[in-house]
């Protein structure tokens, strides 16, 4: 008998959702998939607490999922928070929000955790590939970083920098200048410094998440986002960094023009590509895009 499970992953820039289906043999299906960019994280970085608009529109994409939810009569639904929730002082009119809108508790995953998760949907969605791989999310307030091999996690490390977060504190001109962009490069490429992956002893290259698969589709130059095109699409060292430096170098209603751009991302992408392209400096292999992410690791663990 078939049964159906929910994961819902509340980040710093976007709400999604993964309804799937566990047929009798054991198989996933997916059922529904669903993003709403709330931008929890608003200004969290600078005052420590969500903004009551972010929350609102936050809670608000909650309703939408919990209605969908409702009307398939899914009963096994779980909810995980990271970075914006982990640092916000009102934190409990989250939980509260939460609680009402989907009768469940929201779980404040570990930095490790969110990368394990990360890790185990990415790989479970992917054909055989070299080992070891590591996993890359680039959310909107923290990096996920996961080396594994043969399925079995050897590292894993949640760093403190994201497209939102990078945005805020250190590209305030539209477009960044030189000196921001130098500033940012310096304060992540110190972060990934003292991290402890070993970037040279990675076979494969593996980004999940909103940052790499909007990065996929627009150096494809797709006319509207085909999910089939950017899983399993790999992107050379050379063609990321080219593009971002082009998105370093535009405005944001420049970049609101690319096709494929969501709404509510065209300010942050620039910062999310600079993180991957430092990233990418260090492994020196494609960047192979997976749109299996968290929400699949959940789902994969639900059924278990």
């Amino acid at each position: 008998m078939s049964e159906l499970l929910a994961a819902i992953d509340c980040g710093t820039n976007s709400v999604r959702l993964l309804i799937s289906r566990r047929e009798s043999d054991g198989r996933l299906t997916e059922v529904d998939r669903r993003l709403h960019i709330t931008r929890l994280g608003q200004g969290v970085d600078a005052t420590g607490a969500f903004h009551p608009d972010a929350l609102a529109r936050t809670l608000a994409a909650m309703a939408d999922f919990a209605a969908q939810l409702d009307e398939l009569g899914v009963a096994r639904r779980r909810v995980v928070a990271t970075s914006a929730a982990r640092d916000a002082a009102n934190s409990a009119e989250f939980f509260d929000g939460v609680r009402a809108r989907l009768g469940v508790e929201a779980e404040i995953i570990p930095g490790a955790e969110e990368a394990r998760l990360s890790y185990l949907g990415a790989v479970s969605a992917l054909p055989a590939v070299a080992q070891p791989v590591l996993v890359i999310d680039i959310g909107g307030g923290s990096t996920e970083l996961v080396l594994g091999r043969d399925g079995t996690v050897e590292h894993a490390v949640s760093l403190d920098i994201g497209s939102v977060r990078v945005r805020e504190r250190f590209l305030a001109a539209d477009p960044p200048t030189v000196a921001e962009v130098a500033a940012a490069s310096d304060h992540i490429n110190a972060l990934l410094d003292g991290c402890g992956i070993d970037f040279a002893a990675v076979a494969t290259w593996v980004g999940v998440g909103g940052t790499v698969t909007s990065l996929s589709a627009l150096i494809q130059g797709l006319s509207v986002y085909d999910r089939d095109a950017v899983h399993g699409s790999a992107l050379d060292a050379g063609e990321l960094a080219a593009f971002t430096n082009e998105l370093l170098g535009a405005s944001v209603a420049q970049v609101n023009k690319y096709p494929t751009m969501v709404p509510g991302r065209a300010d942050v992408i620039c910062a999310g590509a600079l993180i991957c392209r430092l990233i990418g400096d260090r492994v020196r292999q494609p960047l192979v895009v997976s749109e299996a992410d968290i929400l699949d690791g959940i789902v994969a663990e639900l059924s278990e």
